[in-house]
């Protein structure tokens, strides 16, 4: 049978077609450029896996290149986070580059646009600016200062330079057309003052480029062929070429922006700046953690690079904006940590079982398998005593015929050990069970061969051994939002919709196998979901973090509503 061959999307279309015309596979080249004021999130994923992709599919570099060029907001910190997650991934870049390194070059163009008549130094505040650029329908009226001399704007650009000016005394802009259709190209500034330090000029530089003069360049530079970017930046395409071709020449490559549809995630936000308020206002705990959307998130609540891609590859790339739903993210983790998580028992809602018949002091050892999904996986050995805990919902007193867990009367197998059945319980002073009193049958243990073991029984139970359990914090994080689209009300705000139950910490009962743990490590606990280590944990307390559920609860809520 012929392999199947997986369709282009419209974004490798354009490559293949660029290709036939006249680029020649050596002049491919991508980059993926993150502004560093702000984590990574699953929205930047898409992007990442996008770039690379291409790289790995056309056997072309890609950089990593930081548009750095707002100091107020950007920061050394966000550098390492941006190249730990993209590495993480499991992603190799090129080249490491910042748009700070060519300011000088960025600064040099500009003068020669100044010389050519093409920029100005405008002395009007922002709100002056903003005032004069007009309307969709209506054009914009020309700056008083659009018509300096060259001499003029010359010397007050190198004043600007300099550290001569106050923030917001003078901006260079380019002179383009004010009443053209596109806003964008009604004489954008190109360069403001900012007296702050950058995290890697420091204080050279006093005049800090625009992202729109300074992308286009960057890309030019680095000899990029494709700037991919999303949606919103359709309106600049015309500025960037714009920008290009005041400077390209004919022996260099001329890069090409095109724009892809960004996709969101439902029940979350991703913008910056509302994610950063999350941390700010202690609505969590910091950029990673595992109820954000950032890729350090999600790492540490236990997604793994695989599950991030396949998530990519599965919602691929569209020229219209749509709310993907976060279930698809979630089946994706699941899928991938049913193939790679060892299987482990632990009880997160205890209620103590007494086996009657079993001999105090007693344990033995009992075999468990790992990962029926995994044959070289192997077993492991649990240990089986005379007190057991139990899920508190795996018992009731009364059950109808469709309860196959445990009641009085009944019976049920213990994962990888034997056929109990409960012969009473005992109660606390408000009446709940706090106790179970059960006998069991000693030739049913699993795996033994015996007529007894084979014997069918319809429940099956995890349980931990009392004497032996060690306890962890367990902590059950769910979706930080109520609602699919948080930020998609006029009339509310998304905090509005911070979800109250996104996080609960309890005390688990662990089987002892989990006690050499390390911190990022999976597993499935048995019936419960999946779980890995928190970074919090030390030798005296365990913490294990939810990843995901072993279903989707949500769609059973939203079934019901």
């Amino acid at each position: 049978m012929a392999e199947e061959v997986k369709s282009l999307n419209f974004i490798e279309h354009i490559i293949e077609e660029d290709l036939k015309t006249g680029y020649g596979s050596d002049q491919l080249r991508f980059r993926f450029p993150p502004e560093p004021n702000g984590y990574l999130h699953i929205g930047h994923a898409s992007s990442i896996c996008l770039n690379f992709g291409l790289g790995l599919k056309y056997n072309a570099p890609v950089n990593l290149r930081f548009d750095d060029t707002n100091p107020a907001k950007e920061e050394k910190e966000y550098v390492e986070a941006i190249k730990k997650d993209v590495a993480w991934l499991g992603y190799e870049w090129d080249t490491e580059c910042y748009a700070s390194d060519y300011f000088q070059q960025l600064y040099d163009w500009a003068v020669e646009l100044i010389k050519q008549g093409k920029a100005y130094v405008d002395s009007q505040t922002s709100e002056e600016i903003a005032s004069q650029k007009g309307t969709p329908t209506e054009p914009g009226k020309p700056s008083p200062y659009r018509d300096r001399s060259v001499e003029e704007n010359l010397k007050l650009f190198e004043g600007m330079k300099n550290g001569e000016f106050k923030e917001g005394e003078h901006v260079l802009r380019a002179k383009i057309n004010m009443a053209s259709s596109n806003m964008l190209m009604r004489d954008p500034v190109m360069y403001r003052i900012l007296h702050k330090a950058h995290h890697r000029t420091n204080t050279d530089w006093c005049i800090y480029p625009m992202y729109d003069w300074t992308h286009g360049e960057s890309d030019y530079i680095e000899q990029v062929s494709h700037s991919l970017c999303t949606l919103e930046f359709l309106p600049h395409r015309e500025l960037y070429d714009w920008f290009l071709d005041q400077l390209v020449s004919a022996d260099k490559l001329r890069p090409k922006q095109r724009e892809f549809a960004r996709r969101n995630l439902s029940h979350t936000v991703v913008s910056k700046r509302k994610l950063l308020q999350l941390v700010t206002s202690g609505v969590v705990a910091g950029w990673d953690d595992p109820r954000m959307p950032t890729i350090s998130g999600l790492r540490r609540r236990g997604y793994t690079p695989e599950s991030i891609k396949n998530f990519a590859n599965t919602i691929g790339i569209a020229k219209r904006e749509n709310v993907v739903d976060v279930s698809l993210l979630e089946f994706h983790v699941r899928e991938h940590l049913n193939k790679i998580a060892p299987r482990v028992m632990a009880v997160l809602n205890p209620l103590k079982l007494v086996i009657t018949n079993y001999e105090e002091g007693k344990e033995e050892w009992l075999d468990a398998e790992n990962n029926p999904e995994d044959e070289s996986a192997g077993f492991r050995k649990v240990p089986f005593s005379r007190e057991l805990y139990i899920e508190q919902e795996d018992f009731r007193e009364d059950a109808n015929r469709k309860f196959f867990r445990l009641k009085l009367g009944g019976e049920v197998r213990l994962k990888n050990g034997y056929i109990i059945q409960a012969n009473s319980c005992t109660k606390d002073s408000e009446g709940n069970v706090i106790e179970v009193q059960c006998t069991y049958d000693p030739k049913s243990k699993s795996g033994s061969g015996t007529e007894e073991s084979l014997r069918k029984v319809k429940g099956t139970l995890h349980w931990v051994s009392i004497p032996h359990a060690m306890t962890a914090e367990v902590r059950l994080y769910d979706r930080l939002f109520t609602d699919p689209t948080p930020d998609g009300h006029k009339d509310k705000d998304f905090m509005d919709f911070v979800n109250p139950d996104s996080l609960e910490k309890i005390t688990g009962y662990l089987e002892p196998s989990l006690k050499d743990a390390q911190v990022g490590d999976q597993f499935q606990f048995q019936r419960m979901g999946y779980f890995n280590v928190d970074k919090d944990s030390t030798k005296e307390k365990m913490v294990f973090n939810r990843t995901v559920t072993l279903r989707d609860t949500w769609a059973k809520l939203e079934q019901k509503d």
